[in-house]
């Protein structure tokens, strides 16, 4: 069974407090601060600022230059804003200290393509800070071999919901696996990826049509504002709410995760994303 890193566990702790832009944002700037100086111990970290409406925040961007830097690279990102009134430990400390456990492996072991690590802000105000990114990139002409969004990655039950009672037959009632969505335009790394992580921990993929506008639930995350910018962008997930009862609740704590499955879904992903 594999088990959390010490320094992954720090991570955790060290993330899930309240953290939300408006509720607390003494939380949120301490937050930027450590997934920013944990990013700088592994390269240059760049701070990409935006504002959309009233609203400021700050993306952290750190370029790992993979065994051929010629690849289009592949964009693995995380949001490291908490919900209002959570102290959102699956939502998203979960997946923040994934990306940088897996930054820490990558930085040791270079992957096959440049990989860039993305901290995303205001994911909770509605995609802010990957949605400012997304159009920046897209207005840059920048080629991305992949986009990853990590959402919600510790949490197993005993029951599973979905956005479309049919599902259940073909994915089950268990909430004992990792979910992968993607635009269909990335079915072929999905196939790949599914199989290369499904030799870690129990995974299921969903690809969707026409950036799933047919299926609202599954677009709630920061890999959206890609798919309509027309990148080829999947979410690595829980199922979230369709699975935690803790979603966006002060209940949302680390002692309610499974963080045995958590290690394997980093396993997982980091030989998965590694051989794109």
């Amino acid at each position: 069974m594999a088990s959390l890193s010490a320094a992954c566990r720090q991570d955790l702790e060290a993330i899930a407090i309240p953290r939300h832009a408006s509720w607390d944002p003494v939380g949120l700037l301490s937050v930027r601060s450590y997934v920013r100086a944990e990013l700088a111990t592994l390269g240059d970290v760049q701070e990409h600022h935006f504002r959309r409406g009233s609203h400021e925040g700050v993306n952290l961007i750190l370029k790992l230059p993979g065994r051929n830097p010629r690849r289009r690279p592949l964009l693995v990102g995380a949001h490291y804003d908490g919900p209002i009134q959570s102290i959102g430990a699956d939502d998203n400390a979960s997946a923040v200290a994934a990306l940088l456990e897996l930054g820490r492996r990558w930085r040791a072991s270079p992957p096959r393509r440049p990989v860039w690590l993305v901290g995303f802000d205001l994911e909770e105000w509605g995609l802010l800070g990957s949605g400012v990114l997304a159009e920046q990139l897209r207005a840059e002409r920048q080629r991305l071999k992949l986009m990853v969004s990590l959402e919600m990655l510790a949490y197993t039950g005993s029951m599973q919901s979905y956005p479309h009672p049919a599902m259940e037959r073909l994915y089950g009632n268990r909430g004992d696996f990792i979910a992968l969505v993607a635009n269909a335009r990335a079915g072929l790394s999905l196939a790949r990826l599914t199989h290369a992580m499904g030799q870690h921990v129990k995974t299921r993929a969903l690809p969707v049509p026409r950036a799933s506008i047919d299926v609202p639930a599954v677009r709630r995350s920061d890999h959206s504002p890609f798919w309509d910018q027309g990148y080829n962008a999947l979410m690595v997930t829980d199922t979230s709410f369709m699975r935690n009862p803790h979603y966006h609740q002060m209940s949302d704590t680390i002692d309610t995760l499974n963080l045995h499955f958590l290690a394997s879904v980093i396993d997982g992903l980091e030989v998965a994303l590694g051989k794109l």
